[in-house]
C-alpha cells in the first residue's frame, strides 16, 4: 500500500507529476458537479425520474465507450487522447455553465460521461505502461491516492465555491485547473507513451467468453451489476436528498460526502493488509457490502433526526452554518459508506486480478469489472428515482438497499461454491497427471 509520504516523493518524476495532475483534475471536477447537480434539481424543480437521468445520461455514454476505448488507448498515442480528454472537460464546465434547463443538464452529462473515462482508462493505462517494472504498485498505488485526496478536495472546496459563488466561479476554477493539468501532459509527458500493443492481442471476445467460465469471476461480475444499482443512486441521490428535503447548503453537503471519503482513506490501507492475509477473500467483499446495504437503509433516518437533534451552528471565513439533524444522520450514513467501501473494494480488485491472471488476461478482466459496473449504473439512478416519484424518497433509499442486499446474498452463495471447488477440484482420473 503506497504511503502518502512515497507518493509526494513520486512527484519529482516529471512525467507522473503530470499524470497526477490528470486524477487530480479528474477527481474533483466529478466531486464539484455531483454537488452541483443537487443545486440544478432544487432550481429546476426536478422529478426523481429526471435527477436519475442525471446518472444514468453519464453512464450510458461511458458503458458505449470503455471496451473501443480501452482498445483505441492500447493500439495508439495515449498522449493525444488525455489532451483531447482535457478539452472535453472544458467545453463540459463551459456547457454546465450555461444550462438553463434539465434537459440541458442531461446532454452535458452525457458529454462528461465522454470525457470522464477519456482521462479516467488514458492516465491509469499510461501509468502502468511507464512505471518501472519494480516500483509499478507504487506508482499505481500513488497515483489512486492522488485521485482519493482530488475527490475530498472537490467535496470540500468545490461545495464552498458552489456556496460561497455560484456556478460560473466555481466551473471557471475547475477550468483553470484542467489547463494546468493540460500544460503538464502536454510539456512532460513523452510522446506515445502507449501504444505498444498489436491490435490482434488488444482484446476480443473469446478472452471475455473464457474469463466468464471462471466461476469466481462471473459471482463477481454478478455481483457489480446488481449492486451497483443500489451504491449508484445513494451516490446520485443523497446529495440531492440533502438540498431538496432539507435545504442543507452545497458547502455542508461537500462535508456530508468528504466524510465518507475520509473513512474510505483511513481504513482502506489497514484492510488491504488483512486481504492479504485471509484465503477467503470473497467474505470481504460481502462483509463490506452488506455493511453499505444498512448504510444506505439508514440514511432515510435523516427525516427523523431533523427537528429532533437540536441544530449546531458553525462560523468560519466570517460566515456560519446551522446543521441540523438531518446533516449528523447523513454525514454519519456517508461516513459508514466509506468504511464498507475500504472493506470491499481491496479484495474485489485482488479476486478480479487473480482470476484474469488465469488467462494472462488481468487487463480484460479489469474490463469486464468496469463493464458490469457500468450497466447496473445506468439502470439504478432511473430506477429508484421512479420509486421516489410514485412513493417517497425514503422508500427509493430502501430499494437501493434491498438491490444492495440481493446482490450480497448471491454474490456469498456464488463465490462460497467457487471457492469450495478451486479447493477441491474433484477425483484425478486414471492416468490423469
Amino acid at each position: 500500500m503506497a504511503k502518502f509520504g512515497n507518493s509526494v516523493r513520486l512527484l519529482g518524476d516529471r512525467e507522473f507529476a503530470a499524470l497526477a495532475g490528470t486524477a487530480f483534475a479528474r477527481s474533483q471536477a466529478y466531486s464539484t458537479i455531483l454537488i452541483a447537480l443537487a443545486l440544478y434539481a432544487d432550481l429546476f424543480g426536478t422529478t426523481g425520474f429526471v435527477e436519475g437521468l442525471f446518472g444514468t445520461a453519464f453512464a450510458v455514454v461511458q458503458l458505449v465507450i470503455v471496451l473501443p476505448l480501452g482498445r483505441w488507448v492500447d493500439t495508439g498515442n495515449a498522449k493525444r487522447w488525455l489532451l483531447g480528454g482535457f478539452l472535453v472537460n472544458v467545453a463540459v464546465f463551459a456547457g454546465f455553465a450555461l444550462v438553463d434547463s434539465s434537459v440541458h443538464i442531461i446532454l452535458v452529462r452525457m458529454v462528461q460521461g465522454l470525457g470522464a473515462s477519456v482521462l479516467w482508462i488514458t492516465g491509469a493505462t499510461v501509468i502502468g505502461e511507464i512505471s518501472p517494472d519494480d516500483e509499478r504498485g507504487r506508482w499505481l498505488g500513488s497515483y489512486n491516492q492522488f485521485a482519493s485526496f482530488s475527490s475530498l478536495a472537490g467535496d470540500l472546496v468545490g461545495g464552498y465555491l458552489l456556496y460561497a459563488y455560484g456556478f460560473s466561479e466555481t466551473y471557471l476554477v475547475l477550468t483553470l485547473v484542467t489547463l494546468a493539468a493540460f500544460a503538464l501532459v502536454y510539456a512532460f509527458l513523452r510522446d506515445n507513451p502507449g501504444g505498444r500493443k498489436d491490435p490482434e492481442d488488444a482484446g476480443g471476445i473469446e478472452t471475455f467468453r473464457s474469463l466468464l467460465g471462471l466461476p469466481m469471476l462471473r459471482a463477481l461480475v454478478f455481483f457489480r451489476f446488481t449492486f451497483s444499482v443500489g451504491k449508484m443512486a445513494v451516490i446520485i441521490f443523497l446529495p440531492i436528498y440533502a438540498r431538496t428535503s432539507f435545504g442543507i447548503s452545497a458547502f455542508a453537503i461537500g462535508w456530508i460526502m468528504a466524510g465518507g471519503k475520509l473513512t474510505k482513506a483511513l481504513t482502506q490501507g489497514f484492510v488491504g493488509d488483512l486481504t492479504d492475509r485471509y484465503e477467503r477473500t470473497y467474505l470481504f467483499v460481502a462483509v463490506g457490502a452488506l455493511l453499505y446495504g444498512v448504510g444506505t437503509a439508514t440514511i432515510p433516518l435523516a427525516a427523523y433526526f431533523e427537528g429532533t437533534v437540536s441544530p449546531v451552528t458553525v462560523s468560519y471565513l466570517g460566515d456560519s452554518q446551522t446543521l441540523g439533524g438531518a446533516f449528523f444522520a447523513l454525514f454519519a450514513a456517508y461516513s459508514l459508506l466509506g468504511i464498507a467501501d475500504s472493506i470491499r473494494l481491496p479484495a474485489s480488485m485482488s479476486l478480479f486480478v487473480s482470476e484474469g491472471e488465469a488467462y494472462d488476461s488481468v487487463a480484460s478482466a479489469m474490463s469486464l469489472r468496469s463493464v458490469s459496473w457500468k450497466v447496473g449504473q445506468v439502470v439504478g439512478p432511473v430506477l429508484v428515482g421512479s420509486t421516489m416519484d410514485f412513493t417517497t424518497t425514503e422508500t427509493g433509499f430502501l430499494l437501493a438497499a434491498g438491490f444492495i442486499a440481493f446482490a450480497t446474498t448471491g454474490f456469498a452463495w456464488q463465490a462460497r461454491a467457487a471457492h469450495r471447488a478451486a479447493r477441491d477440484p474433484g477425483p484425478v482420473a486414471p492416468g490423469d497427471d
